[in-house]
């Protein structure tokens, strides 16, 4: 059976990268074989040009459009090839957005996977009670600021009329205790000479003189 089917190839198949580089390869041969054929084309026509009618110039055109067949057979080769190699270019891209397609919605599945698992740790009902009990000692913490900073004797609402009567009645007392006070003589007037202010009673001239002597 081997000798008549062959034997089953073991060799890998080629990729895609590889089918596109060998197609491109094949373009760039054409590409050589045309300019050669262009450049063939080109010195038929410079010379079928300085050459008058007769059987060379016809022969010398059999041979021109022989290469212009040529060129036309490996245009036409040429342009299946770039066609072939854009097809396989499309398929590419299309095959690497797949790739990056499933990669993202490998990704979404594993962050889904691990929000549902940490999400389901949570309980809403503690997170309320929670919050309840914090909006209680925040209440707390105000009654405890407002007791300490409570002033004492004070009255809340005074009377502005009743607080200037108050005062007018002070001054008018302060004004009525200064009434008939002795006056003291200032002590920048008091004479040098005179004797100190803490001295009760004058000395006696008899000890006076006693000291002189």
């Amino acid at each position: 059976m081997n000798r008549l089917f062959g034997a089953k190839s073991t060799a890998p198949k080629p990729t895609l990268n590889q089918a596109i580089t060998t197609v491109d390869t094949r373009i760039e041969s054409i590409d050589v074989k045309l300019a050669k054929l262009n450049a063939e084309l080109s010195a038929y026509q410079q010379k079928i040009a300085r050459m008058r009618d007769g059987p060379g110039k016809t022969a010398l055109k059999q041979k021109a459009l022989k290469v212009l067949q040529q060129r036309k057979m490996y245009d036409a080769q040429r342009d299946q090839l770039q066609q072939q190699s854009w097809n396989m270019e499309q398929a590419g891209m299309m095959q690497d957005n797949l790739k990056n397609t499933m990669t993202t919605v490998d990704a979404m599945k594993t962050t889904t996977k691990e929000l549902k698992k940490q999400y389901g740790k949570i309980n809403i009902d503690k997170i309320e009670q929670l919050q309840d009990e914090m909006a209680d000692l925040m209440d707390m913490g105000n009654d405890i600021q407002e007791s300490i900073s409570r002033s004492y004797e004070v009255p809340e609402d005074v009377d502005e009329a009743e607080l200037d009567a108050e005062l007018e009645a002070l001054g008018e007392e302060v004004e009525f205790e200064g009434i008939g006070e002795s006056s003291s003589t200032p002590a920048f007037l008091l004479d040098d000479a005179a004797p100190p202010q803490f001295i009760d009673e004058p000395p006696e001239h008899s000890k006076v003189k006693e000291v002189a002597g």
